[in-house]
Parts: C-alpha cells; sequence; structure tokens
C-alpha cells in the first residue's frame, strides 16, 4: 500500500517522501531576478522542513521578458555560479531541488508599456488587457533554444532537474487555448499543433540535459473557461510527453480569468473542498506511465493518503501551505497530521515579498 511518507522515484530521483513544493514566486529577487539574502532564507527553511522535492517559483528565461517584480532568473550563464550556494545548500540538508523555468506572455501587469511581449495570435490576454505580439516561426525557434539553455544553466548549477511552465495562462498553455491561439501555421488549429511547441520545449530541454536528468511540466487540466484549453487537450499533451520520457507531470488547472468558484487560488474550508484537480489528475494517471503530481487545495494528509489508496497519482504539491508553514512536511512526518495553517486567505501578496501575513517566518 503506497503511503504518503515512501520514498518515491521521478527519473533518476529517489525522493524522501511523495511532497513536493510547487512553484511559488516569492517577489524576493533584486530586480534583475538575481539571488538575495532574503530569498535564500527562504529556501533554507523549506529545505530544513524535509519536503521532498522542492520546486523554485518561477526563472524568466529571456531577458526582456518577465512578468512579475523581482522573480528569480536563468537568462545567461553568470546565474550558474550564482545559483550553486542555493543547490548545495540543499543538498547538505538531504533535499532535491528543481529550477521552474517560464515565459510568462501577456499574462502580466507588470511594465507591459514599451515591451515586445509574445503570444501565440495578437489577441489581448482576458484580464489585464495586454496584447501579444503574434510571434513568428523564427520567435518560436528562438524561445525553444531558450528554454534549453535554461535547462542547461540550470543543470549546470546543480539543480536536481527542471520544470517548464504551462499551466495558469502562462505562453506555453496559451498555445493551447482556442481563444489565444488562433493561427493557421504549423502551431495553431488542432491539438495536435497547438501542442507542437509544447513537445518540441521538451525535446530541446532534453536534448540539452541528458537522458539521466529530471525534466517535468506543470500544465493546466483546462483553463476553466469558454475557448480555453480543454481536459482533452490536457490529456492529449500529456500522453505524447509520456511517450517521449518525461519524468513527471504536475496537474493543476483554472486561469486568473475563470473568477471564483474556479479560481486557481480557491478557498478550502474542509476535505471536501481539497484537492479541486483530483479527478482529473487520477484520470491522466491512468492513462499514462509517467508519475503525476496533483496540486490544488491540499492541506490534510487524510485526503492524500485516501487518494494514493483509490489512485495512480504518486505525487502532492502545494503552494500556499508552505508560505504559512515552512516546515509543514516535517511536522507531519513527527506524528502531527492535523491539517496545514493555511487559511487559503490569498493575503500572501505583500509589498516586502509573497509571504504569509498570518503564520508566515520570512518576515
Amino acid at each position: 500500500m503506497k503511503m504518503l511518507f515512501d520514498e518515491v522515484q521521478i527519473g533518476n530521483l529517489r525522493l524522501r517522501n511523495r511532497l513536493v513544493r510547487s512553484a511559488t514566486w516569492e517577489k524576493k529577487a533584486d530586480a534583475s531576478g538575481r539571488m538575495t539574502d532574503d530569498l535564500f532564507r527562504v529556501y533554507e527553511k523549506l529545505a530544513d522542513g524535509h519536503i521532498g522535492f522542492i520546486m523554485t517559483g518561477y526563472a524568466f528565461v529571456t531577458p526582456d521578458e518577465q512578468p512579475n517584480p523581482r522573480m528569480m532568473g536563468i537568462y545567461e550563464d553568470s546565474f550558474i555560479a550564482e545559483y550553486r550556494p542555493l543547490t548545495e545548500m540543499v543538498h547538505q540538508k538531504g533535499g532535491h531541488i528543481a529550477m521552474q523555468i517560464a515565459y510568462g506572455g501577456t499574462r502580466t501587469t507588470f511594465q507591459p508599456a514599451g515591451r515586445k511581449i509574445w503570444g501565440p495570435s495578437a489577441v489581448a490576454e482576458y484580464t489585464t488587457g495586454v496584447m501579444a505580439t503574434e510571434m513568428t516561426a523564427d520567435n518560436i525557434d528562438t524561445l525553444v533554444k531558450a528554454f534549453g539553455d535554461a535547462a542547461e544553466r540550470a543543470k549546470a548549477a546543480g539543480f536536481d532537474g527542471v520544470q517548464f511552465h504551462a499551466a495558469h495562462g502562462y505562453l506555453l498553455g496559451q498555445f493551447l487555448s482556442p481563444y489565444h491561439n488562433r493561427r493557421s501555421d504549423a502551431y495553431g488549429g488542432g491539438i495536435e499543433n497547438r501542442a507542437r511547441i509544447i513537445l518540441e520545449s521538451f525535446e530541446e530541454i532534453r536534448s540539452r540535459t541528458g537522458a539521466s536528468f529530471p525534466v517535468m511540466i506543470k500544465i493546466n487540466s483546462e483553463d476553466l473557461i469558454p475557448e480555453g484549453a480543454s481536459f482533452d487537450d490536457c490529456r492529449y499533451v500529456c500522453r505524447e510527453l509520456s511517450k517521449l520520457g518525461i519524468d513527471a507531470i504536475e496537474i493543476s488547472g483554472g486561469i486568473r480569468a475563470a473568477g471564483d468558484p474556479c479560481s486557481l487560488n480557491r478557498v478550502t474550508y474542509s476535505e471536501q473542498d481539497e484537492a479541486y484537480f483530483a479527478e482529473a489528475a487520477a484520470t491522466v494517471a491512468d492513462e499514462i506511465d509517467t508519475p503525476v503530481i496533483l496540486v490544488g487545495g491540499l492541506r490534510s494528509p487524510k485526503v492524500m493518503n485516501r487518494l494514493l489508496e483509490t489512485t495512480n497519482i504518486e505525487c502532492f504539491a502545494m503552494s500556499r501551505p508552505f508560505l504559512a508553514e515552512p516546515g509543514l512536511v516535517k511536522r507531519w512526518a513527527s506524528g502531527d497530521m492535523s491539517r496545514a495553517k493555511c487559511l487559503s486567505c490569498n493575503k500572501c501578496r505583500l509589498p516586502a515579498g509573497n509571504q504569509c501575513p498570518m503564520f508566515g517566518v520570512y518576515h
């Protein structure tokens, strides 16, 4: 019988448990995406908390495209040496850490004026109103190569893997969305074409980092809006990536425009409200041979253990609970299996950085 604190295999990594810190924008890097003391302390506390696999906050892969302020960067080789103290610290504490890499696109309110922001088609984003510059075939090739460059740097810096971001309305996810993707070339139309940039990005990353370096993706189960990416789109991408040998798939869902009650940051009052993408993740896990990671409203070990017993989901990821309790996994492992303290109040985005105002220890 599978249990939450089993060791688990992701690619060539043996993780000490099934619990994952889902990528979380900390808003604590400097203006150019460099490591700061405050950001280092965030990861130090997470590593002390015995989390099985830490995903970093998303890191931007090209210097002229930054969807949020003070997020991490990985767009040039100088980052390699700067991140080594971080990865070495996590390893010294017995943990594993992967870097999430991303191109945000038009789902941004951070200084969009004067920037040329790529998108699948010249379409304004639902909530920000930012108009995309339609990508040429050369632009797509450039971005795919940028993902490969970023992954190669992450490996050189000592990260244990990379996760590329195709969820929550960011650029790769927009290619899957019929609303954003109105192209008539090889990257638009049917799902085989809309998924092409994602499959090419994976193959580029794999070719640059080798078969033994774990490569993962975060993807929406569906966008939860009309004309958005559907669950069938997600299933197709997951099946194709599994055939290509991706090491893990994290299933999330929703974009900001979906609003309540479909928000990807919805409130979880009880066990019945938890794990809101579990059905989709379980379906995907039944269809592929790749480990599936579930994220979304997880707060209780009881819920996760029940899903381990009844589905083929392998791991469970949380974001907001680790803002409130970076030591949550260690607490659970010690025998205190009470629900995470996180209230899902969504008040964690503060001027000084994204941290819990109720229970957090980062300020």
